[in-house]
């Protein structure tokens, strides 16, 4: 136990340096982590030692050595937001008898890892490895409400497609109100954008900064659940996505 402080230490200056654009002089990291400076450069150069930090000597400098590369790229090996994410799917599927997906954000689309279906269940056009416009589907559009619009802005420059001509979004102005309107409630739904007859809701997960991490959505046919039983298809959706993000050690952002 008498390691602990040592290691949440590291843990921060890995962090620290993690999210800056760059490498940092030692007195930047005792400062921003609140240390005594010797005993920022007494960690600094254990963590070297390991890999874990480097040092540029003509910028006096410390950055992100190749072990925390190595334990970052295991992380992405080992598939941990699907592999998280399968089983609530599995149980969401159970209680909504509906398909279930995950979705990220891939640039301006959607990007599927998982898919879950009761038996004998008709096959979606998003199958896991297909792309979507992201502002026609409900997993898009359901993180995407969560981002600054100036980033919204900048990854939909030009014209929007329209697969079905169902009066999905066609400008930026109206999609931003829609976003606006997601947010509020807390969760988005699409109807027919990306295939006639089916509609779909979705809820957004969150990392660890509050920042979409993933969707969760459910696809059904239109015309066995009317628009006015979706806030009670919602619910479990949302809460599925609520226990991805515990999962994720992640926060929903906060509401102001």
């Amino acid at each position: 136990m008498a390691q602990v402080p040592a290691a949440r230490r590291a843990l921060a200056v890995l962090r620290l340096l993690a999210g800056s654009a760059g490498p940092l002089p030692a007195s930047s990291i005792a400062r921003a982590l609140e240390l005594p400076r010797s005993s920022t450069y007494h960690l600094l150069t254990a963590m070297a030692g390991d890999g874990f930090v480097t040092y540029v000597p003509e910028e006096r400098r410390w950055g992100l050595g190749v072990a925390a590369f190595e334990v970052g790229s295991a992380y992405l090996r080992h598939e941990p937001l699907e592999r998280l994410a399968r089983p609530l799917l599995r149980r969401l599927v159970d209680r909504v008898g509906e398909i279930a997906q995950l979705g990220v954000l891939h640039g301006a689309e959607t990007l599927y890892l998982v898919k879950e279906q009761p038996r004998r269940h008709a096959t979606l056009i998003t199958d896991v490895g297909v792309r979507m416009p992201a502002q026609l589907t409900a997993s898009g559009r359901s993180m995407l409400a969560h981002l600054p619009a100036a980033q919204v802005r900048a990854l939909f420059p030009g014209r929007f497609v329209d697969r079905t001509g169902a009066g999905s979004p066609a400008s930026l102005r109206e999609l931003r109100r829609e976003l606006a309107g997601d947010a509020r409630r807390g969760w988005s739904a699409e109807d027919g954008y990306v295939t006639e007859g089916l509609a779909s809701i979705a809820a957004c997960s969150f990392d660890h900064t509050g920042h979409p991490a993933a969707a969760v959505t459910v696809t059904f046919r239109r015309e066995e659940r009317p628009a006015e039983t979706w806030p009670a298809l919602a619910a479990p959706i949302r809460a599925t996505a609520a226990d991805l993000t515990a999962r994720l050690g992640g926060r929903a952002p906060s509401a102001g």
